[in-house]
């Protein structure tokens, strides 16, 4: 059996070398190209919150342009999928998980298992996509800290020790470079959970400045942001680490992060009800200059 792939992503790497492992040409994801060590982060198939990283494969002069990475998975008897279509779980006995890099277009002639090359993910479109992720778990803190007087049950504790109307409530989150929109379902389950939509509803003004606030109280404090790994594959899991002022926060995260709040000049959300049953949180964070 392969060995899952080695990524770097979680230490900030945006190059690294490697050997091509495996070259799928004209599926319906076009051409992918799995190599042994990646510093691409790939779009997870079961949360796709955030992007896959685009950039290049090279060869000596020769290069080839990334779409983006997404998940790949094969199997001991021989099958390979790709993204949604991966028929298991992950971890499942008697498959392999790796980075797979879609092709913008076919592959070259020297693009063959065996090559080695050169990966380069694109630095501009990380640090947008890590600004935006941890703007979007940042906005989700302080939205629970913001709820927290709502429950009249316990539904369970965030990373911070605060009710989790994140970890009850939310059905979506879609990452882009710097900011998130995230969903939430505000229906018979979570009333019979113990929350008060009602008073929710008619303060939402008042919550949504809430926010704010925190967010600007935490971006000033320029807290110490990290991924922290269990080991050096694709299958490890990952944590990211932030040391607020009220403690320090760590969320399981297949995703890239930022190194420091300092690297933001503001984050903010805007809270919209239009729909009573469905809470839309959209998170916009501005780069430090």
């Amino acid at each position: 059996m392969s060995s899952s792939t080695v990524v770097s992503f979680a230490a900030g790497a945006l190059t690294g070398d490697g050997i091509v492992t495996r070259v799928e040409r004209g599926g319906a994801d076009g051409t992918v190209v799995v190599v042994d060590a990646t510093p691409f982060h790939p779009v997870d198939h079961t949360w796709p919150d955030q992007p896959g990283d685009s950039g290049t494969i090279s060869h000596g002069g020769d290069t080839a342009s990334v779409a983006e990475a997404v998940m790949a998975a094969a199997s001991d008897d021989g099958a390979f999928a790709v993204g949604v279509d991966i028929p298991v779980k992950r971890g499942a006995e008697g498959w392999t998980w790796l980075v797979a890099h879609r092709l913008d277009g076919a592959a070259p002639d020297w693009l063959v298992e065996g090559a080695e090359v050169t990966l380069a993910a694109d630095a501009g479109r990380r640090a947008g996509l890590s600004r935006g992720h941890t703007a979007c778990h940042l906005a989700s803190l302080a939205l629970d800290l913001a709820v927290a007087d709502l429950w009249r049950k316990d539904p369970g504790a965030d990373a911070l020790g605060t009710p989790d109307f994140e970890g009850r409530a939310n059905q979506s989150s879609r990452i882009h470079e710097d900011g998130a929109v995230d969903e939430y379902r505000l229906g018979k389950s979570l009333r019979r959970a113990g929350f008060d939509t009602e008073t929710f509803s008619a303060t939402l003004a008042d919550r949504e400045a809430s926010i704010n606030a925190q967010l600007a109280a935490w971006v000033a404090a320029s807290a110490p942001s990290r991924i922290v790994t269990d080991g050096p594959t694709i299958v490890d899991r990952r944590t990211w680490v932030c040391e607020l002022p009220e403690g320090t926060a760590e969320i399981l995260c297949g995703g890239t992060h930022v190194s420091s709040l300092a690297e933001f000049a503001s984050i903010s959300v805007t809270l919209d009800l239009s729909d009573p049953q469905l809470l839309v949180m959209t998170t916009t964070a501005v780069p430090a200059s």
